[in-house]
């Protein structure tokens, strides 16, 4: 668009720079989140091939018109594989999410608004589950169940509840210390009621960011535990099963490998990028510290 002689552009405000990021940030995320959703959803009716159909007599096929993808070890459409796959990814993510969420947001907000003794002994028991990572929850509950999608679900939900009850916890502290806070507690509303009306409508922002990043971390772990064999065992299709099955012939059939592993980097992607969209939107105050 042009201008008059000696009028020079305004310059964008931090305003207008935060809503072109965020923009950016949640068309990216959200096409590949859906694009994921979608292959998830269409692969329970229909998928090129039977994803865990073995076929000797195609084994290691190059892409073509026939097998969008090439063909496994074992003879299986890789393209079939990675839809059916999918459902895996979300459903990790959905459910590792959720028992974070359920175990940590609760304990963060207890410690905020109790005090005392309960603050300290949910502080501590914090500390607590933090010293568990996923993996070794994932191997612990897979000699006590055996390894599964269930055991890896878990594993990963409660060693990310952490991460939960701290932000909870601060949020909360920062809510609890406003004025309309104060307010509300002179006027005897009780904590139930602040909690409901006033902590958890101000903290909605940054959890739902928290669990995009914890989504994003769901996919890396579930294919990691699935790469050792403690996650999804065979033959139900899934992205770190698949990484661990083409290992054996990595030198033979490298695309093999770059097929599961590209999906699950641009899946971790999309998450980040939603999150990263999230966050823009309900913290005005980045803008002032880039």
């Amino acid at each position: 668009m042009s201008t008059e002689p000696g009028v020079a552009l305004a310059e964008p405000t931090s305003v207008e720079r935060r809503s072109r990021r965020a923009s950016w940030s949640m068309v990216v995320g959200l096409t590949i989140v859906g694009l994921i959703i979608v292959s998830a959803v269409i692969s329970f009716f229909w998928t090129p091939y039977d994803p865990i159909k073995v076929d000797a007599t195609s084994r290691f096929l190059p892409p073509s018109s026939t097998h969008w993808l090439g063909t496994d070890a074992l003879g299986r459409d890789v393209f079939s594989n990675l839809m059916a796959g999918a459902r895996i990814t979300l459903l990790v993510g959905f459910i590792s999410v959720g028992v974070g969420a359920v175990v940590g947001v609760p304990i963060g907000i207890l410690a905020a608004v109790s005090g005392g003794a309960t603050s300290i002994t949910m502080q501590r028991l914090t500390d607590l589950l933090l010293t568990f990572p996923a993996l070794l929850l994932a191997i612990a509950f897979g000699s006590i169940w055996g390894a599964s999608t269930q055991t890896a679900m878990l594993a990963i939900g409660i060693a990310t509840a952490p991460g939960f009850a701290r932000l909870a916890r601060a949020g909360t502290l920062q809510v609890m210390s406003t004025e309309y806070v104060v307010a509300a507690r002179v006027a005897g509303h009780g904590r139930p009621y602040i909690v409901g009306r006033h902590v958890l409508p101000n903290i909605s922002g940054m959890l739902l960011v928290q669990a995009s990043v914890v989504f994003g971390i769901a996919v890396i772990a579930e294919s990691a535990l699935s790469f050792l064999g403690f996650g999804t065992p065979p033959p139900t299709p899934s992205w770190g099963l698949m990484l661990q099955q083409a290992q054996s012939v990595l030198f033979r059939e490298p695309i093999l490998s770059f097929w599961p592993a590209a999906a699950i980097c641009i899946a971790v992607l999309g998450f980040n990028l939603l999150g990263d969209a999230i966050r823009d939107h309900f913290d005005p105050r980045l803008d002032d510290q880039r």
